[in-house]
């Protein structure tokens, strides 16, 4: 059996949303739903919170979940990416014995996530080869080939001139990260260096109404009405 390990990043001091990770969402801190979709999935040993605050542990721990050991200041900054800090905890695990063939990044405001959606991607990850990575992406809403660039004086320019003219259904589909959870081999992430890389994904697709991005009130607020209407309806948002 694979030994999986989920790493669920909640630093402090977020600035956009106050408390954003432990603030209240539909009834329960906002990071509950994450780590109770983990557990429901029954596809970890570990889900380990990587935390540099004290009132995140204590609510963590309240959901009766482990904060097995801090996070350290110098990967808590506001400019330090995530693949260092799964590569810290990875190495801590290790060196207390833990160790896992896959390592799960799971985002702590995702809580549209359903376990049945780790458990379709843990499917993918095993049918795609040991040396792959696994990444949850949504379809762009509309076509990226419309884009537009808005001018300092309010012109709108656009990236591809002349393609606003073209049909969405004669467009090749994109995709983005959609910001909710990647899965990759322990030995990937124990080797990255710096940042890592964007290359070697598998994309996992979720629904676009899964994909919501949550950096500002509007943003909460939508997220909000969605869970609401999935539970009050008793879907999955597909």
């Amino acid at each position: 059996m694979k030994r999986r390990l989920a790493i669920v990043p909640a630093r402090g001091g977020s600035k956009r949303i106050l408390n954003k990770n432990i603030r209240q969402f539909c009834g329960q801190p906002m990071i509950a739903h994450i780590l109770n979709t983990a557990q429901s999935s029954g596809l970890f040993d570990i889900i380990h919170v990587s935390t540099d605050s004290d009132e995140i542990r204590v609510v963590v721990e309240q959901l009766g979940f482990a904060v097995d050991f801090m996070r350290p200041s110098n990967l808590a900054d506001d400019h330090t990416p995530i693949m260092p800090v799964m590569k810290y905890v990875a190495d801590i695990f290790a060196e207390q014995g833990e160790l896992f063939d896959e390592v799960w990044l799971l985002m702590a405001c995702s809580p549209l996530i359903e376990a049945e959606d780790l458990q379709q991607a843990a499917a993918l990850f095993d049918r795609s080869g040991s040396n792959t990575c696994v990444l949850g992406v949504a379809e762009y809403q509309v076509p990226v080939e419309w884009a537009f660039r808005r001018l300092p004086d309010g012109v709108m320019s656009p990236l591809q001139p002349g393609m606003f003219a073209t049909r969405s259904q004669d467009l090749e589909k994109k995709y983005f990260d959609a910001g909710v959870f990647a899965a990759f081999p322990t030995a990937k992430v124990r080797s990255s260096e710096g940042a890592g890389s964007d290359d070697g994904f598998i994309g996992h697709i979720i629904s676009k109404s899964k994909a919501i991005d949550i950096d500002d009130e509007a943003d909460w607020i939508h997220a909000e009405l969605m869970y609401q209407i999935s539970k009050k309806l008793g879907l999955s948002l597909k």
